[in-house]
C-alpha cells in the first residue's frame, strides 16, 4: 500500500501544534537537541499534553529556527545565542509597548484634545458670526 503525503507548508499558520517528531523533520534537528535547547532557552515552551508529549507552537518553531541559525550559521555559543535571543525579545517587547502607547492616547491627552476641540469650535463660531456682520 502506498502512502500519500500531503504537500503542505511545513509551518502552517492554520496548525496550532506540532509534535516533536514533526519539529525535528522541519528543523533538521534531532529530538534530543530540541529537548536540550528547551532546557537552555526558556523562550521555548512547548505545551505538554496529558501524555506529557511535547506540542510546539508556531512561535516555538520560529524561535528554534532562529537559535539554529545563530548557533550553526552565525557561530554563536549557547551563552551568546541566549543573550541575543533575550535582547531581541526585550526589543520586541519595548516596540510593542510603544505601539500600544502610541495607539491610544492617555486620559490627560484625551482631555486636552477635547478642550482644544471645544476652543476651535468657539473660534469657528466667532469667525462665522463676524463674517456675516461685514
Amino acid at each position: 500500500m502506498i502512502k500519500r503525503q500531503l504537500q503542505i507548508d511545513p509551518i502552517s499558520s492554520e496548525r496550532l501544534y506540532y509534535r516533536i517528531g514533526e519539529v525535528s523533520r522541519i528543523t533538521g534537528l534531532r529530538p534530543h537537541v530540541l529537548r536540550y535547547w528547551e532546557s537552555e532557552f526558556r523562550v521555548i515552551k512547548p505545551h505538554k499534553a496529558g501524555s506529557l508529549q511535547r506540542l510546539y507552537r508556531k512561535k516555538d518553531l520560529d524561535i528554534i529556527l532562529k537559535i539554529k541559525k545563530l548557533l550553526y550559521e552565525e557561530g554563536f555559543t549557547i551563552v551568546g545565542a541566549k543573550k541575543k535571543i533575550r535582547d531581541t525579545e526585550r526589543e520586541d517587547s519595548q516596540k510593542l509597548r510603544l505601539k500600544q502607547i502610541e495607539g491610544k492616547p492617555m486620559e490627560k491627552e484625551r482631555e486636552l484634545l477635547s478642550l482644544i476641540r471645544e476652543e476651535l469650535k468657539g473660534i469657528r463660531k466667532m469667525l462665522e458670526n463676524s463674517s456675516f456682520q461685514s
